[in-house]
């Protein structure tokens, strides 16, 4: 079978799929467009949530600027990421207690002014617009790869899909897509790095294979430790 027809397969197959998704958690009232309804596990937000964080602007371009700059752009990684635990521990506990749906909400009921809604508003806008632009254009040229089409094209394209399972499905059928997502991101994440670390370092484990030394051709150990080796690549 021609490649060009698999990737149309497996591509039209997971839109299927996250259409479907969007269809049968389709929201019924506010809080479930919302906030999903307050239903969803603990499990399944995890995987949400590791699924934004496993998006195309760390999928593309973090796994791109640190093979290009080295341990320096390892601060975006750390930034990145720590930004989650903080949102994660110091925002999202006590708006879910605050029983509000937006934080513009909350800021403006929390400190009694319109002035620090009206500023929170913008800072979201900003932030949003800032990163919705990033995933976008990633998303754009993905498809414009794998599709064979022009990246304004491949934008237009995820934009539709992801406004149909938006609109319809809102926060709940946002985060089952998610958990969806998740499940092949971790494996694409992970099946390379698994094979990667038993040919350069001989562990099964990346994240051991990370603190080791390279092995040579002949699988003689060299003395170079890989985050070493990366740094020079």
């Amino acid at each position: 079978m021609d490649v060009q027809l698999l990737t149309y397969i497996f591509v039209g197959a997971s839109f299927a799929l996250y259409i479907g998704i969007a269809i049968w958690s389709r929201a019924g009232s506010t809080k479930e467009f919302y906030v999903a309804g307050g239903g969803v596990s603990p499990v399944a937000n995890g995987a949400a949530t590791a699924a934004d964080w496993m998006s195309a602007a760390s999928f593309i371009s973090m796994a791109g600027i640190i093979a290009y700059a080295g341990y320096d752009a390892s601060v975006y990684l750390m930034g990145w990421t720590g930004g989650y635990v903080l949102l994660a521990m110091l925002l999202a506990p006590y708006l879910r207690k605050f029983g509000k749906f937006t934080v513009p909400d909350f800021i403006g009921d929390r400190y009694y002014s319109n002035v620090a809604r009206t500023v929170a508003v913008i800072c979201v806008i900003f932030v949003s617009f800032t990163y919705v632009a990033g995933q976008m254009r990633g998303v754009g040229i993905v498809f414009a790869r794998f599709l064979e089409v022009d990246v304004n094209i491949g934008v237009i394209i995820g934009m539709a899909i992801v406004f149909f399972y938006a609109v319809l499905g809102g926060m709940k059928g946002i985060t089952y897509t998610q958990v969806a997502q998740y499940c092949v991101l971790i494996f694409a994440f992970l099946v390379p790095a698994v094979f990667l670390s038993i040919m350069m370092t001989g562990h099964v484990l990346p994240q051991t294979g990370f603190g080791a030394t390279v092995l040579d051709a002949s699988g003689n150990d060299t003395g170079v430790y890989l985050l070493e080796r990366l740094d020079q690549v």
